[in-house]
């Protein structure tokens, strides 16, 4: 026994023994360590993606909520200073302040900075009021140079050019990113916030008729847009400002919630959707921009604004309920065809919003709703994000239903308003016939 076993390790050929340490593994066995480096590099490689996507969900977190913060108290300062001494500076500031914003960022990928870099480029756009800041100052430029009969569809105008300009964006940005990475795409950001800068410095028209000195570091600016809402210059516009914002609130809450989980949604069983479906998801979702501008300007031949409105909100929540129950591909783009009037509420209340206040008051009231906009964004992602994953086991389209509910608030508000004006006009008749008339 002591010999053969002898035998068996020198082997055949007599070749002296290979130490047991130093043996080198059987085919199955190296088979099974090749699986157990693989494993242990997807492990790695897991965790590894865990604690980068945590770490871009916090910084994303911290970007967004310091941009707001700041353009909070910007966007309000400096909209009420536009009532005084103009539209345009309401306009360069922020322009420059995002071309600003983009070279940082730029600065940032190049010399591969710290990420800490891109909040300070965020906060640095905030103190010149950002995206919000010009979002009221178009806004109110709009109002500034519109009639009160024709306002809707001037508003309705710009929201069609901001839709167009997402989808432009979202998919010849996407694909150009695919192709030559993040950096290009932010060189045509920065080239195009320079050049809004130079439009709006140099050929931009004033549309202010009596501008006047004002300084803008003071609180009358702040006490300008907290007077919109607390002692306007008619009695019944304080509780219907109130309700109007509180419906935009809403309508955009969902709007915004609704479109952040379009994607994932989609991506997920049963639709299971390539990324050239959620492209053209993408497209159909911005469609309704341009599809509800055209309804909006179809409607108003034959019903007042409230009911455009009303129609809007109604295509809304159908649409929404569709895609909450769409379990095939037909039936999703189904709920996104129903969405075509969708955008259609947003700027009826915008036009019910501007006439309520004064000429003067254009750029203090388009500044608050501004503000409002942005923390439409901060509320949706922090509530659809969260109820998405916390639904899935039982309905993953329930965030569409909840939103479809939602918006049966706002269409309330929007019908009551409405019939009350109308039973005011009413009865504002009814006495006025009724008094008798000197000859």
């Amino acid at each position: 026994a002591p010999g053969s076993l002898q035998r068996q390790r020198r082997g055949v050929s007599g070749a002296p023994a290979v130490p047991a340490e130093r043996a080198e593994p059987v085919p199955g066995e190296r088979q099974e360590w090749g699986a157990r480096w693989v494993l242990s590099d997807l492990l790695s490689c897991l965790c590894l993606l865990q604690e980068v996507e945590a770490l871009v969900s916090h910084w994303n977190l911290y970007i967004n909520l310091g941009g707001f913060f700041v353009s909070l108290f910007s966007v309000t300062l400096l909209g009420a200073w536009s009532d005084s001494v103009g539209r345009r500076p309401a306009l360069i500031l922020p322009a420059a302040g995002m071309a600003l914003q983009t070279a940082i960022y730029l600065l940032v990928m190049y010399l591969e900075l710290h990420v800490a870099f891109f909040l300070l480029g965020r906060i640095l756009s905030g103190l010149t009021g950002d995206y919000n800041l010009i979002l009221a100052g178009c806004f109110s430029y709009v109002a500034d140079t519109s009639e009160r009969r024709a306002r809707t569809f001037r508003v309705a105008i710009l929201e069609a050019c901001l839709g167009t300009a997402g989808m432009v964006a979202s998919i010849g940005g996407g694909q150009w990113r695919k192709a030559q990475g993040y950096i290009n795409p932010f060189w045509l950001a920065f080239a195009a916030s320079l050049a809004a800068t130079l439009y709006a410095a140099f050929f931009l028209r004033e549309s202010v008729k009596q501008k006047r000195e004002a300084k803008l570091f003071t609180l009358s600016h702040y006490k300008a847009v907290f007077r919109l809402y607390t002692a306007p210059e008619q009695p019944s516009s304080r509780w219907k400002l109130a309700l109007y914002s509180l419906a935009f609130f809403l309508i955009v809450t969902v709007h915004f919630g609704a479109k952040d989980i379009y994607v994932l949604y989609e991506l997920g069983f049963p639709l299971c959707w390539a990324s050239d479906l959620i492209g053209y998801g993408s497209a159909a979702s911005y469609l309704a921009y341009l599809s509800s501008l055209a309804g909006l300007r179809l409607l108003q031949l034959c019903l007042e604004d409230t009911w455009v409105a009303e129609i809007g909100l109604l295509s809304n929540i159908a649409g929404l309920v569709v895609m909450s129950l769409a379990t095939t591909t037909p039936l999703m783009f189904t709920g996104y065809g129903i969405l075509f009037l969708s955008m259609a509420a947003t700027p009826v209340i915008r036009s019910k919003l501007s006439k309520l206040v004064s000429e003067t008051e254009q750029g203090a009231l388009f500044a608050s709703v501004a503000c409002v906009e942005g923390l439409c964004s901060l509320v949706s992602t922090g509530v659809f994000n969260s109820l998405y994953p916390a639904t899935l086991h039982f309905m993953r389209g329930f965030p569409f239903l909840f939103g479809a509910i939602i918006l049966l608030i706002p269409a309330a508000i929007l019908g009551w308003i409405q019939i009350w004006d109308s039973k005011h006009d009413y009865n504002h008749f009814q006495e006025a016939s009724l008094t008798p008339t000197k000859d």
